[in-house]
């Protein structure tokens, strides 16, 4: 099997896919998750680029929510799973996809439950958390997932990928129909940019609330 490199997305690290991870490597998978928090997409895409050049082999890469944006700056992956995620094209902003969403609908674009400080720094508002981003984990899973939440710079919404790899690597894109965090219209444009879709009846964690299935999802492509 080839191995697999996990991106997290934007105000979560890398315990959150812990479930996940354990069951893979039980499987005799070779699994990285490198923390990619706080940082520019510039510097996380060539912290991963390194971790994908030293590879045996061309490793698949599962990226979630924002890890998308770095996934699609990376060169030499066999395989790249878009989870619940952002597949841009520099110049593709968070804050460009919102924008995009208005003037395509008429309407506001629903925004995640987003706490902003003096100093440039975004948090998840911990009371309306679940609903956005767990709403299908169980109690337990749920309140772990969010206390390990961080915040992340507010810069985040003004990145873009350092490029365009699902334009020349094998695409998978999941979308999850429960998801709260990621605008439907959104979703539409992303998927149709990757080579296959699957879609679940799941929140935007389905890391987390469909372990199994999604770690089987993930070894077909390894």
């Amino acid at each position: 099997m080839r191995p697999l490199i996990v991106l997290h997305g934007s105000w979560h690290q890398p315990a959150h896919f812990d479930d996940l991870v354990e069951r893979l490597r039980r499987d005799g998978v070779e699994v990285t998750v490198p923390d990619l928090g706080g940082r520019p997409i510039a510097e996380t895409t060539r912290t991963v680029q390194e971790i994908v050049d030293k590879a045996a082999e061309p490793p698949v890469v599962l990226a979630h929510s924002f890890g998308g944006l770095t996934a699609s700056g990376l060169q030499g992956t066999a395989h790249l799973i878009y989870l619940a995620a952002i597949v841009s094209e520099p110049g593709e902003t968070a804050q460009y996809w919102i924008e995009r969403t208005r003037e395509e609908t008429g309407r506001e674009p629903q925004q995640l439950p987003l706490i902003f400080d003096e100093e440039g720094w975004t948090h998840l508002d911990l009371a309306a958390v679940r609903e956005a981003m767990y709403a299908d984990c169980t109690d337990a899973v749920a309140e772990r997932a969010t206390e390990l939440l961080r915040p992340e710079p507010v810069t985040i919404f003004d990145e873009s990928p350092e490029g365009s790899a699902w334009k020349d690597t094998p695409t998978t894109y999941v979308t999850c129909t429960e998801d709260r965090a990621l605008v439907p219209e959104m979703v539409v444009h992303f998927a149709a940019r990757c080579d296959t879709t699957v879609t679940w009846r799941a929140s935007h964690s389905p890391y987390l609330s469909r372990p199994v299935e999604l770690a089987t999802l993930v070894r077909e492509r390894l």
